[in-house]
């Protein structure tokens, strides 16, 4: 695309989102505390399904259900989103980006320094967005083959299984924090020291919680309530796994260097942008549990923009792209995810 062109395409682009921005209000603030308090409702019944264990399975698997769905829910829909600061503006102290802390192993402050900063500003420019294959995962060529690519398959389920504490590990920067890996022209704002101290704390409290307190507030219930915690957990870090890999590394995703970067414009930061996620399609509901990341393109174009407007602003950014004849990539969820275990195996090989 050339300069005349990115710079209409950055045009056309901000007009959606000044256009979106101008609506956004009351109807934003109703929805998200809408969701926070089913959210509230499906945990505390979940939790209190899974003492029903006791007497019946059936009601400890609905238990299971509901509490999976009020981790993801917290996860995505609420944590993700409040923490990129999508409703500051509503000056609620429990919807804060500064004060938000979900229910998962990272800490939510490590969260904010790394992700939104380094993932959204640099966005899968090789050397500077750590979140590219997660420094486990060889998907593309800009890294050279090495025998452990042959079972990153085997890498990727594991990741999954434990995604909370995959996150965790990774937006701690821990290669540097406990392994002293550092790049000559990066300093730290915060201490290792302090980043230990979230990293640790941060995770006893979680294991404390579901493994310790509620089972002994369970009583003779104690290893219901604990079994369905874990099994809980397991079905939320499949689930957020598998919509952020869809969002991140289908087989169409792009990569650039970081050369090629230097000075861009905002028509050629939305540019990459565009080519560098990918979207996935579906009912209403189904964004909700993703935390609308099925709109990642649009996500990454307005990380700033309440979630619940993606699916309002997708088909006006759709057109954008096809004006200036820029790929969109989307599809159904079995073909996106199917794409992203082709370049996994794809990129296991030399």
């Amino acid at each position: 695309m050339n300069e005349q062109n990115l710079m209409a395409f950055a045009k056309d682009l901000d007009d959606i989102k000044a256009s979106t921005l101008a609506k956004v209000g009351q109807t934003d603030a109703d929805y998200i505390r809408r969701v926070v308090r089913r959210q509230r409702y499906f945990e505390w019944s979940g939790r209190l399904l899974l003492v029903a264990g006791f007497w019946t399975p059936w009601l400890w698997a609905i238990g299971v259900i509901l509490l999976a769905l009020a981790k993801i829910i917290d996860n995505m829909e609420i944590g993700h989103n409040v923490m990129h600061g999508q409703y500051d503006w509503m000056n609620d102290k429990q919807l804060n980006s500064k004060t938000y802390e979900w229910d998962i192993a990272c800490d939510g402050q490590s969260w904010n320094r790394v992700h939104n900063f380094e993932h959204h500003t640099y966005t899968n420019i090789i050397g500077k967005d750590r979140d590219f294959g997660y420094g486990l995962l060889r998907l593309s060529n800009d890294f050279r083959w090495r025998v452990k690519n042959l079972w990153q398959f085997v890498t990727y389920l594991l990741l999954s299984v434990l995604f909370q504490w995959g996150v965790s590990y990774h937006e701690l920067a821990a290669e540097r924090v406990f392994m002293g890996k550092k790049k000559a022209n990066r300093d730290g704002k915060v201490s290792h020291e302090e980043l230990k101290r979230r990293f640790f704390s941060k995770g006893a409290r979680q294991l404390v919680k579901d493994y310790v307190l509620f089972p002994l507030l369970a009583g003779p219930a104690w290893l219901w309530v604990l079994g369905g915690n874990l099994v809980a957990n397991l079905l939320r870090n499949l689930w957020t796994s598998t919509i952020i890999f869809c969002g991140h590394f289908t087989e169409a995703v792009q990569t650039f260097k970081e050369a090629d970067c230097v000075n861009e414009s905002q028509g050629q930061w939305y540019f990459r942008q565009a080519l560098g996620s990918s979207n996935l399609q579906g009912k209403h509901w189904f964004h909700v549990l993703t935390g609308h990341l099925s709109c990642q393109i649009e996500h990454h174009l307005f990380p700033d923009m309440p979630s619940s407007r993606y699916q309002e602003v997708a088909p006006q950014v759709q057109a954008v792209f096809a004006k200036y004849d820029v790929p969109y990539n989307t599809g159904p969820f079995w073909r996106q995810y199917g794409s992203v275990l082709k370049r996994i195996l794809r990129y296991s090989l030399p």
